[in-house]
């Protein structure tokens, strides 16, 4: 039988960046396991769509996105000087590639309504690891890089961080998709001002606009898409739907459902089953919304008046209504509503408080205590500096010859002492009794140092 090659380097066309290549083979099958490619069941935005009609592209166009950015980012600090190998440039691709692997149904919307306790990124991480077990171990610097125990820390920085490709992604992916402008941002700008100082990713100080215009278009995005009040009162009531068919399963009720959905329905799941249950992964990653929204579907029709009540809400889009303010409702103002919703579908109390609820939310766009947004400043033209340099090193001016060790630099501006690390330095022969040299520093400041010949009198 003949064998048939298959071609494992494509050209994708993104309706964000045109056309993104896949160059390496282990990322190509990565994309085609069976893993991954649930992530086109997987919404982006769980039910955005509700109020942005357009908000329907999944988990598996944003990776591959932010993927593409990783690219532009890695060459960027390439081109600055910032070694990168080819080993740590495919972990990295890998790492932003899978990062979201462990997303349930409809994204955020169900993160500890599935399995209590256990966030995507515990999943993404077993995932990982089962990956990793498959491909003979080529993951382990992903893993590495990914849960942040790899040396370069600026690798795990484009990954996650308060400035990260995958946000960068994110913002502008969702934009497009819901139509709202206010979250258009520049990526492109962004990355190109991408630098690595003392290991850690920066970016290059005239880029501050660009950053300030990325805070504020990921708050405008938080209130106006991700905590949009109708989008809000949407996934509460399907966390709600969850809620009630699994006391109902629970309670020996024989409900409809997928295979894979009845048995997490049917069990309180813990991180601890997860480790302990080699089976509870496989079937964790069977889920996807079609599950959820088939059942929902058939739950429609059931005879539990708040299971079908919930499932007709979300189905025909007759969502619950939401009040906002800026504290806390009083509980007798929940309790008087709650009375009045039983009367009105005569219910019970328990009943009513799948109904009427009260949770918060907040938006915070950037946390100064968490892990900044560095700017690299670099020296403005007329700006004075002296470099003080203790240097230890061999002269040979017979044979002219010379070796140049550094001890320590140090850069003085206006009396203050500024961290000057050498990066390289150059020299020249002048004369029989003169050698001048330079010096640089990663960030660009200069010094010069010059050894002559002094002639003892006889």
């Amino acid at each position: 039988m003949k064998s048939i090659t298959t071609n494992k380097h494509k050209i994708l066309n993104d309706p964000i960046y045109g056309f993104t290549t896949i160059h390496n083979e282990l990322i190509f099958d990565l994309i085609e396991h069976p893993y991954y490619q649930r992530l086109r069941r997987i919404t982006q935005l769980g039910l955005t769509y509700l109020v942005y009609p357009g908000a329907y592209h999944t988990r598996f166009h944003h990776a591959l996105g932010a993927m593409h950015l990783m690219q532009r980012a890695i060459k960027t600090l390439q081109s600055k000087g910032h070694e990168i190998t080819e080993e740590e440039e495919v972990a990295v691709l890998v790492a932003i590639l899978l990062h979201d692997i462990g997303h349930g149904p409809f994204s955020h919307a169900l993160e500890h309504s599935i399995v209590n306790g256990v966030n995507h990124e515990h999943i993404s991480m077993m995932i990982m690891d089962r990956l990793n077990e498959e491909f003979d171990g080529k993951l382990s610097l992903a893993i590495q890089i990914f849960q942040n125990k790899y040396p370069k820390l600026f690798l795990h920085q484009l990954i996650s961080s308060q400035l990260d490709v995958d946000r960068l992604d994110y913002l502008k992916r969702d934009s497009f998709y819901s139509g709202v402008s206010e979250g258009v941002i520049n990526s492109d700008r962004i990355i190109s001002m991408f630098n690595v100082s003392n290991g850690e990713l920066v970016v290059d100080a005239k880029g501050i606009y660009s950053v300030e215009k990325f805070i504020i278009a990921r708050r405008l995005m938080y209130w106006q898409v991700y905590l949009h009040k109708t989008v809000l009162s949407a996934e509460f009531s399907l966390v709600e739907v969850l809620k009630r068919a699994k006391l109902l399963v629970q309670q020996g009720e024989d409900l409809f459902a997928t295979s894979a959905l009845k048995t997490f329905l049917q069990n309180n799941y813990t991180l601890e089953d997860f480790n302990s249950n080699y089976r509870l992964l496989d079937l964790f990653c069977q889920l996807d919304d079609f599950d959820i929204m088939t059942s929902i579907k058939e739950w429609v029709h059931h005879s539990d008046k708040i299971l079908s009540l919930l499932s007709q809400k979300i189905i025909q889009r007759k969502l619950l209504k939401i009040e906002l303010q800026n504290k806390p409702f009083e509980a007798d103002y929940i309790l008087k509503i709650q009375q009045k919703t039983e009367r009105y579908y005569d219910i019970n109390a328990s009943e009513s408080k799948h109904l009427v609820f009260s949770n918060k939310i907040n938006n915070k766009a950037y946390n100064p205590k968490k892990d900044k947004i560095n700017l690299l400043e670099k020296p403005l033209e007329g700006d004075s500096y002296k470099i003080r340099q203790i240097l230890d090193g061999t002269v040979n001016f017979e044979l002219m010859t010379f070796k140049l060790l550094a001890k320590s630099f140090s850069v003085l501006k206006t009396q203050e002492e500024i961290d000057y690390e050498l990066d390289s330095f150059e020299a020249q022969l002048i004369n029989d009794d003169l050698i001048v040299g330079t010096t640089e520093d990663k960030q660009g400041l200069m010094g010069v140092f010059s050894f002559k010949r002094i002639l003892e009198n006889k």
